[in-house]
């Protein structure tokens, strides 16, 4: 009997890996599976693919023909990716601890590599697509989204303000900096990838927005908490952290009675190319 006649899939253990992505990640997920050309027998790599996706769905849509290869340095995330691998019962898939800037993988192995928002939190951008242009094979398909250095410019914006009110000039050089590490000029990725012998095909850009009813409820969220508080907390200076933190709190909510609401930006770029 062919296996998917047999439908025994455990909802009781579904509950266990039904989280698929986040909401973070869901709208460059999407995009990306979009742009994938699916084929059978050939071999691909998911560049930081944390708790699972799109890995695992990419290994479904493509098939047990081809091998799907992940790699990623959050050994947690990889135990839960795991879990779904199992539950999923998906065999074509193999998971590599590790960092982009040295991948284990022959030179001109991989057909595809797709990466979701990964590349551009990588220690060495170039370095990791040099080594993607050294695994690729010619006429490979390298994909990836990336959120641009506009994101949630709403609050970027309040805080150089509140900072340029403080005369805190170092600071918001800081700030600069680390939008700049985090979130690379569209024109400066694009140079870097054509200097690795990428054509690019399509440049597809997107955004989403963050809502929220107000300030306090946009800065006690887990995901602003977890992915961005820390990073502002380092630049900003310890005694007058609360202070800050007081004027913005304030001023979003005080914006948020005039519009209805806190709105964060989050524009995005799909980058779909083929290694020449």
């Amino acid at each position: 009997m062919k296996k998917y006649l047999s439908n025994d899939f455990d909802l009781t253990a579904y509950v266990n890996v039904a989280d698929e992505c986040s909401v973070w990640s869901a709208p460059f997920g999407l995009k990306l599976l979009e742009y994938i050309d699916y084929k059978q027998n050939i071999s691909a790599i998911d560049i930081g693919f944390g708790t699972g996706f799109p890995l695992t769905e990419i290994a479904l849509r493509l098939g047990e023909s081809s091998t799907v290869y992940g790699i990623d340095p959050w050994s947690e995330a990889i135990e839960r990716a795991k879990k779904k691998i199992d539950y999923y019962r998906i065999t074509n898939i193999k998971i590599f601890e590790g960092v982009a800037e040295s991948i284990p993988l022959r030179d001109n192995s991989v057909n595809l590599i797709v990466s979701n928002n990964g590349i551009n939190n990588v220690r060495d951008i170039n370095q990791v697509i040099k080594e993607c242009s050294r695994i690729i094979k010619k006429g490979g398909q390298f994909i990836q989204t990336m959120n641009l250095d506009k994101s949630m410019f709403e609050f970027y914006g309040q805080l150089e303000n509140i900072l340029s009110e403080m005369n805190m000039r170092k600071e918001i050089s800081l700030i600069h900096n680390h939008i700049y590490e985090k979130r690379r000029p569209l024109d400066e990725m694009i140079s870097m990838i054509q200097s690795h012998g990428f054509l690019i095909k399509d440049l597809e850009h997107d955004q989403f927005n963050y809502r929220f009813s107000n300030g306090t409820a946009m800065l006690n969220h887990y995901f602003i908490r977890l992915a961005f508080m820390d990073s502002w907390i380092k630049i900003l200076p310890e005694n007058k952290l609360e202070q800050i933190f007081d004027i913005i709190e304030t001023r979003l909510n005080d914006q948020s009675k005039i519009l209805g609401g806190i709105k964060l930006t989050i524009p995005f770029v799909l980058i779909n190319t083929i290694k020449k």
